[in-house]
């Protein structure tokens, strides 16, 4: 029996638990505590130091009421990070290539800046809803406009995450059959075909950390905006 490509996108489930659940602690396990010593291992120096580099940059545009979100945004990007390059190892599954679990973390987060812009600023979080010096007659069409490009930052927030993981996973599996069909017909082209599945994971590596990484950029860059 032939089995779809997108099966690989589905939950496994083990004796009728789904696993997906699972996938979403394991990430847990790699996040070290601090200690009280003074020198700590390599691990756990390089985790402190891309943190700070990371919370640095995102943290430096925004004013003392958006530092308040640094910690969760942290929290969130190491969490991306973690389980889109653990989803790249054999039999596991990747819970970011579901848009249903993308939307449920970029809406809520998204809904919180609008509240706290509304709540904060409200003159000026409903003056991005029409531009200063809008002809009179353009008016209408452009509240509409930019309500409906507000609305959709979550989605596309989701769809973004969703379709570049999707992507780069489906072109392994792509190659990867590929392999295993040439390896008893064609081994040369086999061989050099592995080479490219090689590369195509290095750069699936980094497709994995960047988008983790511009999830919660936008997400900063729409704090900004309401604090």
């Amino acid at each position: 029996m032939m089995m779809s490509l997108f099966d690989q996108y589905m939950s496994p489930t083990l004796l009728g638990v789904s696993l997906i659940f699972l996938s979403l602690i394991i990430p847990l396990l790699f996040t070290r505590n601090p200690t009280n010593q003074w020198l700590n291992n390599r691990f756990t120096s390089l985790q402190l130091w891309s943190s700070y580099g990371f919370t640095k940059q995102l943290m430096s545009p925004l004013n003392f009421i958006g530092h308040k979100w640094s910690l969760m945004l942290m929290s969130l990007m190491m969490f991306i990070i973690t389980v889109n390059l653990l989803g790249l190892l054999p039999y596991t599954f990747t819970p970011t290539t579901q848009l249903s679990m993308n939307l449920g973390l970029a809406v809520p987060l998204w809904m919180a800046t609008v509240i706290l812009g509304l709540k904060n600023q409200p003159t000026m979080t409903l003056g991005h809803l029409l531009p200063e010096g809008t002809p009179t007659l353009l008016i209408p069409a452009l509240i509409l406009i930019e309500t409906i490009s507000l609305f959709i930052r979550p989605l596309a927030l989701g769809v973004r995450l969703t379709a570049n993981l999707t992507a780069g996973h489906l072109l392994i599996q792509l190659i990867s059959t590929a392999i295993f069909v040439l390896l008893s017909l064609m081994p040369p082209i086999a061989i050099l075909t592995s080479g490219l599945l090689l590369l195509l994971m290095l750069l699936e590596i980094a497709v994995a950390t960047i988008q983790a990484y511009v999830f919660v950029l936008l997400l900063s860059l729409y704090l900004q905006e309401n604090v």
